[in-house]
């Protein structure tokens, strides 16, 4: 990946208003073959985990709207070239992208080697923990599952996932169109019997980046938003933006540690980070986590305490921006109900519930 920025200024008209201004700016860029300089026409642009983007013109420009509080990569694509990431950005700015063509990326033909697992079968746990087990998730397929390279190896039990171009997720339920770019994959097994198709899940993990298009029309729209809202409820980005926002009580979230209801902030404290979009929250981590006295999480370790250690816990700091989205995201893991959502259960970063 190759990225050129060059300074430009924008005029924009003197009598808007301060508050129009701020949510009227955007991201203008040009994408390029980066050996031969030349557009590139119908490249996807968009902030990660959203559902804001665009794609290029017969000229490679772009402009995308960009709201005041988005966090997320930038994100610049096309089929055959390897992927481009704007961590930082301004409107200030004019972008030069320029794509690099990714290796045999075109005549990449999915190979069914024989490793001890029929594809069917790896398909079906590739189902199972990416898009998940849910009734939202049930009502997910996925597109184009020829593009997936699934790999079991016996000797570490684990089941890789890769594809030469992002899967495409229908969701009927919540009315999304996910394209989703993995970057890894990983299933661990803690017991597996292929011929019985038998067997337990260690732990997952994957990465990548996504994009959401709303299918819903506008006749369904009260339906979709009911099914949004039940899908957001209780949810992991419910409960970040919660946190973020000192609003656990008041969305519903309770607290535990050691198995006693606590009051959140003697466990958790959150503070402004200067100049910056992002919040730094510290928790004393292992903490139960309740939603509406329905749904229970845990919020674990990415490793386990000695016996040695002189405290039963831990403290983790991660950032959390306003729309709910933090890191590091292996600084711990959910179990439970929110351990086990996925794809499936997912929605935008952008997401907004509608008013009850």
């Amino acid at each position: 990946m190759a990225l050129a920025k060059t300074n430009k200024l924008y005029f924009y008209a003197i009598c808007m208003l301060w508050v129009s201004f701020l949510y009227a700016q955007s991201i203008k860029g040009v994408v390029l073959d980066a050996s031969t300089n030349q557009p590139i026409e119908s490249a996807s642009v968009y902030f990660d985990n959203t559902s804001i983007g665009t794609s290029t013109n017969d000229k490679g420009e772009f402009e995308i709207a960009l709201k005041e509080d988005v966090s997320s990569a930038l994100v610049i694509s096309f089929l055959g070239y390897e992927t481009a990431l704007l961590q930082s950005y301004s409107p200030d700015k004019f972008y030069k992208v320029l794509l690099l063509e990714a290796i045999n990326t075109l005549d990449e033909v999915v190979i069914s080697t024989d490793d001890g697992m029929p594809r069917e079968m790896k398909l079906e746990h590739f189902r199972a923990q990416f898009i998940g087990r849910s009734k939202i998730a049930k009502s997910c397929r996925i597109l184009n599952e020829e593009v997936l390279n699934l790999s079991y190896n016996k000797k570490k039990k684990t089941l890789t996932a890769s594809a030469y171009e992002p899967i495409r997720i229908q969701n009927e339920d919540l009315e999304y169109l996910i394209s989703f770019d993995i970057k890894t994959f990983v299933i661990n097994y803690a017991y597996i019997n292929i011929d019985r198709n038998k067997h337990v899940v260690r732990g997952v993990s994957y990465t990548g980046t996504s994009y959401y298009k709303s299918l819903a029309a506008d006749e369904d729209a009260i339906q979709v938003k009911k099914k949004r809202n039940e899908a957001y409820n209780g949810s992991v980005l419910h409960f970040m933006r919660a946190l973020r926002n000192k609003r656990l009580k008041e969305e519903k979230f309770t607290i535990y540690s050691e198995g006693f209801r606590v009051d959140p902030y003697r466990y958790i404290s959150i503070s402004e980070l200067n100049d910056s979009k992002w919040y730094q929250v510290k928790l004393r981590a292992p903490l139960s986590v309740r939603y509406q006295r329905k749904f229970q999480s845990e919020i674990k370790l990415p490793f386990k305490l000695s016996k040695s250690d002189s405290k039963p816990y831990y403290n983790v700091e991660i950032k959390v921006d306003t729309y709910g989205n933090y890191s590091p995201i292996g600084a711990f893991y959910f179990i439970g109900h929110m351990g086990d959502q996925r794809i499936g259960d997912s929605l935008p970063y952008d997401y907004e519930p509608s008013k009850r």
